[in-house]
This record gives structure tokens, sequence and C-alpha cells, in this order.
């Protein structure tokens, strides 16, 4: 079998399947169009998030059995089309789950304890310890939406501290020993800090607005690894103006274009121009703290999404 891969990744994906026997070609450059017309050579290929994957790609790809991402979702894939097609898809929540785990407690504790705020102070010659008093986690109810891979994660991080956990999600019965699943209403009465662990679905878009946030009983901390379009930033904005959301931890924003990659092409906000007046917002202030879509990606878990791909293709083809 021949396996086009389109992003590069950790050496051992193409070392492993080359020692199971594999045909292993590399295209990092190319444009989509350039390898659409080659890629019917290929049994497989493997991506990040560097295109979308859609019905004429998969059309073009006339021998392809699976497609393979290394990531967590398969947002970037036309998969219903790809499943009716009779391809497997294969890929890699259980290889950055503990690193998003981590990411959104250590975002948590840090917009608690205001750990940025006070850094930035002291650099600044400014020793403000009154201004800078925190909160404890303890005693705390904290509300996951969405309890697969990534919120069961950051549930078991949570076993230390004396808090009540309750998570919501679409399928029954996902709830364990880390926390108690409940229906969205009764999440919404209790939480004081919400996190989300969603994918990017029709379902989840735009899921975080006006409405949502004003249902909650309590005013509360919103943390967000998952997918940047579930929340509305101008409706985030208001809620942190009026104090119904105290602060945000977003990972992930409304204006990514892709999973990883090309953040604010479009509004070329890396230039200064036509930068949104909400993300204006979010970056002036003290109470929001932002990551570059980082949750998942440490050097462990480089790895560990890799050898999840490797194991999996070996599992369907060997």
């Amino acid at each position: 079998m021949k396996i086009l891969h389109l992003d590069a990744n950790h050496s051992l994906l193409i070392n492993q399947l080359n020692a199971l026997g594999f045909s292993n070609h590399e295209n990092y450059v190319d444009s989509k169009e350039a390898i659409q017309k080659i890629i019917h050579q290929y049994d497989g290929f493997i991506i990040r998030s560097r295109f979308k994957i859609d019905k004429d790609f998969i059309d073009a790809a006339k021998n392809l059995k699976f497609i393979g991402r290394v990531g967590a979702g398969l947002e970037n894939i036309d998969c219903d089309y790809a499943q009716k097609k009779g391809v497997i898809l294969i890929a890699a929540p259980e290889g950055n789950r503990n690193a998003v785990g981590e990411h959104s407690l250590a975002m948590l504790l840090s917009l608690f304890n205001k750990l940025n705020k006070a850094d930035r102070e002291v650099r600044q010659g400014k020793w403000l310890r009154e201004d800078n008093r925190g909160l404890e986690l303890d005693g705390k109810t904290i509300g996951l939406i969405g309890y697969g891979n990534m919120g069961k994660a950051f549930a078991k991080k949570l076993r230390g501290f004396d808090v009540k956990v309750l998570c919501y999600d679409i399928k029954d019965n996902v709830g364990n020993e880390d926390a108690k699943q409940v229906s969205l209403e009764e999440l919404q009465q209790k939480a004081n800090i919400l996190s989300l662990h969603t994918p990017e679905t029709p379902l989840t878009i735009g899921m975080i607005n006006e409405d949502f946030i004003n249902s909650f009983k309590n005013s509360f901390w919103l943390i967000n690894t998952a997918r940047g379009k579930s929340v509305i930033t101008k409706d985030l904005v208001s809620a942190l103006k009026s104090g119904k959301i105290i602060g945000a931890g977003l990972d992930v924003l409304e204006y990514e274009k892709s999973s990883f990659e090309n953040l604010f092409k479009k509004n070329n906000i890396r230039a200064g121009e036509e930068m949104p007046q909400a993300f204006r917002y979010l970056i002036q202030s003290h109470n929001v703290l932002l990551s570059p879509h980082v949750a998942g990606w440490t050097i462990e878990s480089k790895e560990k999404l890799a050898q999840t791909i490797v194991d999996k293709i070996k599992m369907n083809f060997c």
C-alpha cells in the first residue's frame, strides 16, 4: 500500500510504517490542486490541517482506502461522503487528550490566581499584592460540555481538588467516577466554571451565544480548548463586560481558518489590519487568557499522536 503524507509529523510515523511494509511518500509543499491530480496513485493519505478534504478530492483518490488525521477531530474532512465511498477514517484523540486536560487545568488555575497579570506587573516594577488576591478551586462546581476523550482527561486532572464535576453530552451513559452526567439545564443551574470539550459540528458552531450564557444561574468562568467557532466572540465580550462571565481561558478562537494554522489570515490581524473589535477587547483584558491552539500541542503528544495513527493503520491493514 502506498501512503502520501501531507503534513510533517513525528518521524516514528513514517519509520514504523516503513517497517510494516508500507510505501511512504511525502509532499508538504504542493497545492491542493496539484496533489489532487496525483492522489489516485495512493491507497491512503495522512494529514493534519493543511487543507479540507472535500467530495472532489475524495473522488479523485480512486484507490483510497483510508484517511489518517493526526489530531483529535475530523472536521476538515467530508466524513459522510468518505464513509459512503468505503473509506476508513482514522483520528487520534487518544494521542493528545492528556495534553488538553493539563492545558485546561493550567488555564483555569492561572486565571484564578491572576498569574499572567501578576507576572506582567512585577516585570514593570509593580508589587500589587491585594490586586492579585486569587481564588481557590476547591468548593467550585465545574461543568464540562462534551465528555469524550478530552472531557474525561480534564475531569481526571481534577481528582485532586475538592470540586464537583458535572458533564453534559449528547450521548447517553458517558459519565464515570470523575464526572456526573446531567442535563444541560442542571449544568447551567449549578456550574461556576464551564469547560468546552466538543468537536466542531452543526450543533456546536455558535453554541455559546447570548441566550446560552444568560441561561446560567451563576456568573461563571469559561475555558475553551475545543473549537473556536463554538463561541460567538461578541457575545462572550458582552458577558465579560457585564460580569456574567468572570473570565475566560481561550486556546481557540472564532477567527481561526483551520484547526491549527492560518489564524486570522482572512482579516490580516497579524498585520494589524481589520482587527475585529471583539478580539481587540480580548487581547486587552486582564481576565482573559489566550494561547494559539496549543492545548494538545506538547512534545509528548506529538509522539503519541503519531503512534496512535500507526497503531490504527496496523490494526486495520496488517
